[in-house]
């Protein structure tokens, strides 16, 4: 029966996946993007690579003759990639973990550099994908706790929490548990931690039963709108031990190749956003409900790079 289970979950997967295959691909043709002066930049379907690819648009716009149309909410990063690599997209704003789900060949390592490396030669060597540095930030697990708990028992990094956490409840994603490499079995093994009671929930559910005291500890997403909705405090990883996520710009080579000018307008990010920059732009959109562009432009002229 559970054989059954996982062979019909496989399948509906792989129907969805061609199903967001066919839509871009549908979507990208009426658009006429992609084609001359015009490109279509793609985005998963929370709200920061929305905002992102909003701020090429205006940035392009404004600096160059080409136009942008932006295709947000697919799937997953794999659906995005997918789409780049079948130039139903040619821009999109992915994370150097990615290439932990093996689409090529690489060294396991959670140092930021290498990793960002190997993501970089690796899309470019198998892909034909100009991946950029990084904008400044990741978007990785984090443990997270509520304000006046850290300032009480003095947790600022996670092993802080070892001589606490067996009378501590953890909250975390479902799917955490049970991961290979980055899970909870590992974890436990790098940080010599075991917390007194697991509660397996769905991820969006974490920050609020932190926040509310139904939870001690939970493992957040380090630039959720709700850390700041919440005045949640993340500690930091000091061993090391989650796999980083920073987010680039990835362009395809061809396009950049044909247009040069957009080298200089990409560039123009790089290096520009932090953590607490990111969570607070997320908090416009997810917690005030602001429209990704108007979020964007707005950041945009506060940084001085549009009148």
């Amino acid at each position: 029966m559970r054989l059954m289970e996982t062979q019909m979950r496989k399948f509906l997967q792989e129907k969805l996946v061609l199903l967001a295959a066919l839509l871009i691909a549908v979507s990208a043709l009426l658009a006429g993007c992609g084609n001359g002066n015009r490109i279509i930049i793609g985005t998963q379907t929370f709200s920061e690579p929305k905002i992102l690819a909003n701020m090429y648009k205006l940035l392009i716009e404004d600096r160059t003759d080409m136009k942008v149309k932006v295709m947000p909410d697919l799937a997953t990063s794999t659906v995005v990639l997918d789409a780049l690599t079948r130039d139903d997209i040619q821009m999109a704003s992915l994370y150097s973990g990615i290439i932990l789900d093996n689409y090529f060949p690489f060294e396991r390592t959670n140092d930021r550099a290498s990793i960002l490396k190997q993501a970089q030669e690796g899309f470019d060597k198998h892909y034909g994908l100009k991946w950029f540095d990084s904008y400044g930030f990741e978007n990785t697990y984090a443990f997270t706790v509520r304000k006046e708990l850290a300032e009480k028992e003095k947790l600022q990094q996670i092993s802080d929490v070892a001589g606490k956490a067996q009378s501590m409840r953890l909250g975390v994603d479902t799917t955490w548990l049970e991961r290979e490499g980055d899970g909870y079995a590992d974890f436990q093994k790098v940080y010599g931690i075991s917390f007194g009671k697991v509660f397996p929930m769905e991820v969006a559910l974490v920050y609020n039963a932190v926040a509310t005291n139904k939870m001690d500890i939970v493992v957040a997403y380090s630039t959720d709108a709700r850390l700041k909705q919440y005045e949640l405090v993340t500690l930091k990883d000091d061993k090391h031990f989650f796999p980083p996520y920073d987010a680039s710009p990835v362009i395809r080579k061809e396009v950049l190749e044909a247009h040069p000018e957009l080298q200089e307008v990409i560039d123009l990010l790089i290096g520009k956003l932090d953590a607490k920059t990111m969570i607070d732009l997320n908090y416009e959109v997810d917690v005030n409900k602001r429209n990704e562009k108007k979020v964007a432009e707005d950041y945009l002229k506060q940084i001085g790079l549009l009148k």
